[in-house]
């Protein structure tokens, strides 16, 4: 079988992991998991990680791969990735890239380098003094394509930016070049109703708070983690760990987090709408028929039978 990767993609509180594992199952494939937070140790109820019975027997890579206490940088998850898309056609499976985090997929889809920067100490201590919104705002100014697609209260994603776009002196886009990896790409996108996405986000945060999400946020902070660390995470991480530090009331930052939510699952939307080689589908029915026929393109009908169960 050719070389080719699918991925699924969309807002949070889409339906992403359901369907990518039923589309697994139809096409013999494997998930690699596409999100900044699954990637962590212990970030599970918080970041919706999948749990061993949800997989269905379908393996799952690229979940609990990286130590809470470090950065996960889009450069290490590009390079497993690759690692694993290889591992998983050798098995002579279909890999399906799924998650929301839209600069992990972008530099997979593309195969692009990500310019590897020293840090600059003397930089991040003076950038270190700034609130994050004084960053957000440098960052926009440097390169506005890239505050697109990140989180605007994250100080250290913030300050790393800016720390290669000055680095290199160029926009981290006009930085990438592409690598040797090459690869036939699908990229599905899941269309929901605006308001539908916003009853799934209400239930979900509903749930997890139910699941013991106050309690693990607790247990990361003993096991040390500090709040700043936490907060780092975003979404449910931040308003927990704000919430614990006593510095916003239960009801308030209940509300706050599900507002929250809603405005990260629009972000990134418009970040994926941008693509024009995505193919959005409302139906499983939908995602089935287009990746069959991606799949069986260019593949000799003797090798077509053995591709679907």
């Amino acid at each position: 079988m050719e070389k080719k990767l699918v991925v699924i993609l969309g807002p949070t509180a889409s339906g992403k992991s359901d369907l990518a594992i039923k589309l697994a199952k139809k096409f013999k494939g494997e998930i690699i998991s596409a999100d900044s937070r699954q990637v962590y140790k212990g970030l599970n109820i918080g970041s919706g990680k999948i749990t061993k019975k949800e997989m269905e027997g379908i393996p799952h890579h690229l979940l609990n791969v990286a130590d809470p206490k470090k950065n996960f940088s889009v450069a290490q998850f590009q390079k497993l990735t690759f690692k694993k898309i290889k591992e998983i056609q050798g098995r002579n499976k279909v890999p399906f890239l799924v998650g929301g985090t839209g600069f992990y997929i972008q530099s997979v889809v593309d195969n692009i380098a990500i310019p590897e920067v020293k840090p600059n100490w003397k930089l991040r201590n003076k950038l270190k003094k700034k609130s994050a919104k004084e960053l957000f705002l440098i960052l926009k100014k440097l390169d506005p394509e890239r505050t697109s697609s990140i989180d605007p209260k994250n100080p250290r994603r913030l300050i790393r930016s800016i720390e290669v776009v000055k680095t290199t002196k160029k926009p981290v886009s006009k930085t990438s070049q592409h690598t040797q990896e090459c690869w036939d790409v699908l990229q599905i996108g899941i269309k929901k109703n605006p308001e539908k996405i916003k009853k799934s986000i209400q239930k979900r945060l509903t749930e997890r708070l139910k699941r013991g999400l106050i309690e693990e946020v607790k247990k990361l902070h003993r096991k040390g983690l500090s709040w700043k660390r936490l907060e780092e995470f975003g979404l449910e991480y931040r308003f927990v760990a704000q919430y614990l530090q006593g510095e916003t009331p239960w009801k308030e930052m209940a509300e706050k987090l599900q507002k929250a939510i809603e405005h990260f699952a629009k972000k990134q939307n418009t970040w994926f709408k941008r693509d024009e080689r995505v193919k959005w589908i409302k139906s499983y029915y939908e995602a089935q028929k287009i990746i069959k026929d991606f799949l069986v393109e260019r593949i000799e009908r003797k090798e077509t039978f053995s591709l679907f169960p």
